[in-house]
């Protein structure tokens, strides 16, 4: 039977995901049928402490890092695959400006244009590490995120593939859905992610996709442009859509905190902060 997209009712918020604060080994994999935060789980990523620099700045948005140039920057020759977004100012209501997005491209640049990036105070511009392979990684970087134990245990370390993100916020993945299920873990600064199940988030995505959209990849249309600014309001600012009213799931990650994403649920992104935002993922079979 075919899905009619407007049929779904959804919930008028998004309710916090559910958080497993017992020990591991109480962990059993009927647990995990929704989405489920492990709070402070993986603290002890060598990645955390050997990346970056702890800044005695917090603020709203949580303790603030910057990329450790001397341990990094040995690897700064490093080609990698970045976003590249520019934005101009546009005045919005009086003496009010926003930044709006005027281009997107995928380059391949030494990790050092990276760093630089992240230090920046230029708002026109922003590089993103996304996606990147945890195995093009040179051997002592990709040894500071060996496979957590919930992964090897849980799932017995059947893993699909794994990603690095890594950039200055604010970055953003609109909603997508993976083709595997995820453990994403941050490493330092802020993110919170929305999901909703799999029934909720394909009506929506259907209600608001471009000809060009494609849920499963990180395509420009994902990136900028209409289908972006459709998915984004919709997710971000819970705007109701021919009566339809946007819900579903709420996590907050900050450094250490990890989130599992099941098969199938639809998630959308933000970073918050400021310097340095990191995280990890690792998909599964």
């Amino acid at each position: 039977m075919a899905l009619n997209a407007r049929s779904i009712s959804y919930s008028t918020r998004f309710t916090p995901v559910k958080r497993f604060d017992d020990a591991l080994h109480d962990l059993k994999s009927s647990d995990l049928s929704e989405p489920t935060v492990f709070p402070k789980r993986f603290t002890n990523l060598p990645a955390i402490s050997k990346w970056f620099t702890r800044l005695d700045c917090p603020s709203d948005h949580g303790t603030h890092y910057s990329p450790d140039l001397l341990y990094l920057g040995r690897h700064g020759s490093l080609m990698v695959p970045l976003e590249v977004t520019r934005y101009h100012a546009v005045e919005a209501f009086g003496a009010k400006t926003e930044m709006r997005t005027s281009s997107f491209e995928h380059i391949e640049a030494p990790l050092s244009l990276l760093l630089s990036s992240i230090m920046s105070e230029d708002d026109s511009q922003k590089l993103y590490l996304a996606q990147y392979s945890l195995d093009d990684l040179p051997s002592e970087l990709r040894n500071d995120l060996p496979v957590p134990e919930l992964v090897t245990r849980i799932w017995r370390g059947d893993i699909y593939a794994s990603s690095l993100w890594m950039g200055r916020p604010p970055t953003s993945t609109p909603l997508h859905r993976d083709p595997n299920p995820n453990l994403f873990v941050q490493l330092v600064g802020k993110k919170v992610i929305r999901l909703m199940t799999p029934r909720q988030g394909r009506a929506l995505y259907e209600i608001l996709r471009t000809s060009k959209g494609h849920a499963h990849m990180r395509g420009e249309e994902m990136m900028v442009g209409e289908e972006r600014d459709r998915l984004q309001k919709a997710v971000w600012n819970e705007e109701k859509l021919d009566g339809v009213a946007v819900g579903g799931f709420e996590a907050t990650l900050e450094g250490g905190d990890g989130l599992y994403i099941p098969l199938g649920w639809w998630h959308a992104v933000q970073s918050y902060g400021a310097l340095a935002n990191a995280s990890v993922n690792w998909w599964f079979r």
